[in-house]
């Protein structure tokens, strides 16, 4: 048994957002380590097929991740049939683009639910059994925490929104022995990414970018780096490195970025892409009834 694997062996972990790109290569990962996974999302096929093909004891629950209840459920299911959750990775996450004036309310709002909602949902739902373990809870944020750009409102506001919310709970956490992460990663090789290449605003917005900051890593890199936090129990990762020095300049930031978008960005040229790749797909499925809670995404 090697290093890593001894370090997080026999654990139990849930991840969100576990069908696909990152939140499937994190279960990878984890899993390869002889973490048993379980994987929550809104794709149940999906979810269950990669849960079948993870090498440890794992399983998947589809569930809307911004339902209070549903989740709550979910989280007493998974400690019947798995155990003390020890590790969570709040991975879920959605994006759209375009002038915020162009955009559909109900994806904009959708961005927002799942992204920060969802994310405190999941902190919610799990945080009591992280505190049996004193576990450790990571938060994937982004680029776009530290610098907000322009034609993705809901996506900067979400990402900056939930690392305000990681630094809050890893305070009110630490005197009880859990530990809190946050991950800040760039560009990566995901359905989502792919499918915003084919609208020539995410393409504007990537030209307009310093060369570093354009580069699309791979799913299973981000991967690694992210588990190798988790078993550190580190604060933060930053991945690539370099986004780590940013932080220093994030007060410059929003003038740089208006100055360059006076030159360079003409609204009329652009159209909003509503909610972006196969992820974004199952959330616009998982529509809200007349009582206010989100249907069945099964």
């Amino acid at each position: 048994m090697t290093d890593h694997q001894r370090l997080l062996s026999g654990r139990t972990a849930v991840v969100t957002g576990g069908a696909r790109g990152l939140g499937k290569a994190i279960a990878e990962e984890l899993a390869s380590r002889g973490v048993h996974v379980a994987l929550l999302g809104l794709e149940g096929d999906a979810l269950a097929q990669t849960a079948t093909e993870l090498p440890t004891a794992s399983r998947s629950w589809p569930v809307d991740i911004t339902d209070d209840d549903a989740m709550a459920h979910t989280a007493e299911d998974v400690h019947r049939l798995m155990g003390p959750v020890s590790i969570v990775v709040a991975n879920a996450g959605v994006a759209e683009a375009g002038p915020f004036l162009d955009s559909d309310p109900h994806s904009w709002r959708r961005v927002i639910e799942v992204n920060l909602i969802g994310s405190a949902v999941t902190a919610r739902s799990f945080l009591p059994h992280l505190l049996d373990t004193r576990g450790h809870y990571l938060q994937i944020a982004s680029i776009a925490s530290i610098g907000a750009v322009p034609m993705m409102s809901a996506y900067c506001a979400s990402k900056a929104g939930v690392e305000s919310f990681t630094h809050s709970l890893r305070a009110e956490t630490a005197p009880c022995g859990v530990s809190v992460g946050i991950a800040y990663l760039n560009w990566i090789d995901t359905d989502m990414i792919r499918d915003a290449d084919r609208y020539t605003v995410m393409r504007k917005l990537r030209s307009h970018m310093p060369r570093p900051a354009r580069a699309i890593s791979s799913a299973e890199h981000m991967a690694r780096r992210v588990v190798t936090s988790v078993e550190r129990r580190a604060s933060s990762v930053y991945v690539p490195g370099w986004l780590r020095s940013s932080q220093l300049v994030r007060g410059v930031l929003p003038g740089v970025i208006t100055r360059v978008s006076r030159r360079q960005l003409t609204h009329s040229r652009y159209t909003a892409t509503g909610l972006l790749g196969a992820g974004g797909r199952a959330a616009r499925r998982a529509t809200v009834r007349d009582d206010g809670r989100p249907t069945d995404p099964r």
